[in-house]
Parts: structure tokens; C-alpha cells; sequence
């Protein structure tokens, strides 16, 4: 029988098939300079040679071993809070490895910040055979970039074990997304920091959690709508706005061309309709033929508003056309606006509501959709090209480049009082590549036709 310990700090690690890996994990635990620690190892459901592995270390004193039958990682999460006996809580991905300093590092930060309930440090980049090949270099919270603070990633970050109870812990009915499920419950409650050292290895493979872009995607809307569910009524009306216009496009009427037996005006109203935060959604056209349309949704929830044609030129700003209509409907500017666009076909209700969920939890003035640009960007100078992004095949990785989109904006009607669309802080959240696609040309509509025809196959 094991002797009780009372550990300052309680390591877990998560092993689901990730049998390969998880020696390098468990003995960089045992390779701390800080020793004050005990190690739970749990075993969800793995069909590999994980609990041949974890038999080299269940006898340690220091290790205690739990089997689960493939309950996922927030729930796994959960049972080491409850079996954890450390005032602290950090949580190691089995296939990554712990720098022999990160616990004496994170939990001295701890102790000279009494207030701090959760510290996370940088971290190296490695490959699947444990090369490393790059430096990711984090912001620390509250300092430069304060719309989307959060921790690099859910792991090898040291918490204090109360406040995540008192947090009512992780979020099981998601799958993914756990970190930023707590970040989002802590980050206006409890002070958090960053240490500016690399103290782990994260290792950069093909079954990577964070490579799961869908599953990812989806937790991360889910959770910021659940969390801003109260403010939002207090931020009201909320509007979805979808400009049309006869001329200056590609085709005359591009809103009134189908795809699937559906104008692209129809489709869009039908993925406002389905948000549960819009209020009203807004037509506005120089041509009633798009009354017609908005008449067959039969709801005094669609409203169509006549456009002046001056207001559709390609030189007007489109601030001109949102407030007259923002003038009409929420003449205090008390509320936002999403700015949607008949040329992005493939945009989704759950889109829509995260790019107004997307303002509220970050407090900024708009969001929209962007793409993140993964190759390095220029920019020419007198001195030739001039990199303005970090370069990927360095060790050191700091910059993240993003494109707009062009496809959702969602923007507190405030703005719009002072002349601007976006205003001066503007949050961006990503969107994937298939919602990205914007039609302005024929042959982007032809394009559009077939990926209709294959999303319905």
C-alpha cells in the first residue's frame, strides 16, 4: 500500500492510444528539479500498448494510475481534479514532454503572486520524432493584445486546484476546446501570468487534438454563445443587415441568382433566421424585386428597406446604407449589427452568431472573419522586400498574420454614429476555407453551383 503524500503540485497525464509516446511524457515528470509533486496517470480507453506502459510506473510512490473506457479529455479532466491532492493542478498531454524546470518555474511564480490562479509559460515546437524546429512565443495576458488573450493551449498550464472546482471545472459535452472553456470563466475573475520561457515541448503530429479543425471550430462557437448568453440581453436590438443591389456586380441582380433551386438572398435570410441572438434581419435593395422574396418568409422578423441607388455605387461606403437603416431600428445605438454579404453562400448560422459572440466576450468594438496566413508576407521597401511576419522554418515564432475574410462583421452600432464601421478594436475569429469562398465572378458562381451539388451528395 502506497503511502499518502500531500503534494504543493499534481501532474495528470492523459493517455488515449498514445502509448508510443507516453514513457518520454511520465519520465519527464520524474526528471523535475522540483520534487514536491505526484504524478496521476489515466488510461481512457486506449487499445495500444498505453497500459503496458503505464505498468513500468504504477508501483512509484509517487504515481497513481486510473482506467476509463474512452470518456474523453474534459471528462477525464474532471476525475484528476477529483482525485488530485495538490493545491495546484497542470496537466501534461502524453505526447509531450515537460522541460526538467517548468514545475519549480510556474509554481515559484505562483507563490510570488499570491493572487494569480493560473500561470502558463512559452513552449518549443517539436516533430513527431521529437526534433525540435521552432520557438512559440505567447502574449502574456493583459498586456498588448487584450481581445484575445488566452493561454498557448489547455495543457502545461499551472492552476490552482480551488478555482477550478469553484469554476465547476471542465465542460464535458463538447469534446474539445477545454482551455478556452476555463479561460473564458476565469479571465475577468482572477488575475493570470505568463512566464516568458520555454518549459515544454510540444510535439506537432497528425493526431493532435488541435489539428481536428471541425471539432475545434465547433466547441469554440458553442462556448463563447453559452458564455455570453446574459449579456447579450442587455445589448439589444441585434440586427443581421444584408446589403443588395441591382447594378455594379458581375451580373445585374447577383442576390437573385440560385444555387440548388435557392437565391443567394433566400439562403441568407434562412441562415439569419435561424440564429437564435438576431432580433431582425434587415433587405436592403434598390430593386423591390427583393421585396418579393422577403415577403415569402411571411414574418414580421424579415423587413425589406428600399436602397437609394446612389447608396449601391462601388465608390459609396456602405456606412451610408447602415445608418438610415440603424436610424430606423435602434435609434439609440444601443445595439450591434452583422453585416452579411448574398456572395458568401456557405456561411452558417453558427457563424453568424459567433461573430456577435465574438464582440461580447472580447469587448471589442467589431469582429470579423478572418483566415490566418500561414506563409511568411512582405512588404516592398527602398531596401528591397521587407518580411512582416515571423519566418516559419526560424526557431522563434511570434507573429500571426490574418486576412479578412469578407465573408460576416458584426459591429456595435455605435460605430456607425461615429462614421466607421469597425471602429478601433476589432477582434477576429478564424472561419474555415469552405466558408471563406466569396462568388465575384461567373465562374465563382458556376464553382459555388458545384459545391451545393456536392455538400448535398
Amino acid at each position: 500500500m502506497k503511502k499518502t503524500i500531500f503534494p504543493l503540485i499534481t501532474v495528470y497525464i492523459v493517455s488515449h492510444n498514445y502509448g508510443r509516446y507516453l514513457s518520454e511524457a511520465v519520465e519527464s515528470v520524474f526528471r523535475q528539479s522540483f520534487d514536491n509533486w505526484e504524478l496521476i496517470i489515466i488510461n481512457d480507453g486506449s487499445s495500444d500498448n498505453t497500459d503496458e506502459i503505464i505498468g513500468l510506473y504504477k508501483d512509484h510512490p509517487k504515481v497513481e494510475v486510473y482506467d476509463t473506457e474512452g470518456i474523453g479529455l474534459p471528462a477525464v479532466n474532471n476525475l484528476a481534479i477529483k482525485k488530485s491532492k495538490g493545491k495546484y493542478i497542470i496537466r501534461l498531454d502524453a505526447d509531450d514532454i515537460f522541460e526538467e524546470n517548468i514545475l519549480l518555474v510556474l509554481s515559484t511564480y505562483m507563490h510570488n503572486h499570491e493572487d494569480a490562479a493560473l500561470v502558463f509559460p512559452d513552449y518549443y515546437l517539436m516533430d513527431d520524432n521529437g526534433i525540435v524546429f521552432s520557438q512559440e512565443k505567447n502574449q502574456a495576458p493583459h498586456s498588448e493584445d487584450h481581445l484575445m488573450d488566452s493561454p498557448p493551449n489547455g495543457a502545461c498550464s499551472l492552476i490552482k486546484k480551488d478555482v477550478l472546482v469553484e469554476l465547476g471545472g471542465y465542460r464535458e459535452d463538447l469534446g474539445a476546446q477545454d482551455g478556452l472553456d476555463i479561460w473564458l470563466k476565469m479571465k475577468d475573475k482572477y488575475m493570470t501570468g505568463k512566464v516568458s520561457l520555454p518549459l515544454f515541448f510540444y510535439r506537432r503530429h497528425g493526431k493532435n487534438l488541435t489539428e481536428q479543425p471541425l471539432k475545434i471550430f465547433n466547441a469554440r462557437r458553442q462556448i463563447k454563445k453559452t458564455t455570453i448568453q446574459s449579456s447579450v440581453k442587455e445589448i439589444q436590438p441585434v440586427l443581421a443587415i444584408i446589403p443588395c443591389r441591382k447594378n455594379y456586380d458581375f451580373v445585374p441582380d447577383l442576390w437573385a441568382a440560385e444555387i440548388g433551386g435557392k437565391s443567394l438572398l433566400e439562403m441568407d435570410i434562412e441562415s439569419c433566421l435561424s440564429s437564435t441572438l438576431i432580433s431582425k434581419v434587415i433587405v436592403a435593395c434598390d430593386n423591390l424585386g427583393a421585396k418579393k422574396i422577403v415577403d415569402k418568409f411571411n414574418s414580421d422578423k424579415v423587413i425589406f428597406c428600399e436602397r437609394e441607388e446612389r447608396d449601391t455605387l462601388r465608390s459609396s461606403n456602405i456606412v451610408n446604407t447602415l445608418k438610415k437603416i440603424i436610424n430606423r431600428f435602434d435609434p439609440n445605438y444601443n445595439g450591434l449589427s452583422v453585416l452579411r454579404y448574398v456572395q458568401s453562400p456557405f456561411v452558417t448560422t453558427e457563424t453568424i452568431d459567433e461573430a456577435i459572440s465574438t464582440i461580447l466576450v472580447s469587448d471589442s468594438e467589431s469582429s470579423c472573419a478572418v483566415k490566418e496566413l500561414t506563409n511568411r508576407i512582405y512588404k516592398k521597401t527602398s531596401f528591397g522586400l521587407t518580411p512582416l511576419s515571423s519566418d516559419p522554418d526560424t526557431l522563434i515564432s511570434t507573429d500571426e498574420i490574418y486576412m479578412d475574410s469578407s465573408v460576416s462583421v458584426a459591429f456595435k452600432n455605435s460605430n456607425i454614429k461615429k462614421g466607421t464601421l469597425k471602429g478601433a478594436r476589432i477582434a477576429g475569429f478564424v472561419v474555415s476555407s469552405a466558408e471563406s469562398f466569396f462568388i465575384s465572378s461567373k465562374h465563382d458562381l458556376m464553382i459555388a453551383q458545384e459545391i451545393f451539388n456536392l455538400k448535398e451528395k
